[in-house]
């Protein structure tokens, strides 16, 4: 975990390091869940029914991904 730097003291190049493993961690993480909803949605229609905030209308948006073959 990484330590706490009081606002008066500078970061230390080793918590700096720190901060950003976390931080590129993180972003892994990200990564991999937007990649996991991509492929689902990829796999199967998805369907997006909303409505216009001026007149109240509503609408569908329907999305269908086709699968590319693996290379």
């Amino acid at each position: 975990m990484a330590k706490i730097v009081k606002k008066d003291e500078a970061p230390t190049l080793d918590n700096l390091r720190q901060r950003l493993d976390m931080l590129d961690d993180r972003l892994d993480n990200i990564d991999s869940m937007v990649s996991a909803v991509i492929e689902r949605v990829m796999s199967q229609p998805l369907t997006v029914t909303a409505s216009c905030p001026h007149c109240n209308r509503g609408f569908e948006v329907a999305l269908i991904g086709v699968r590319k073959p693996k290379p």
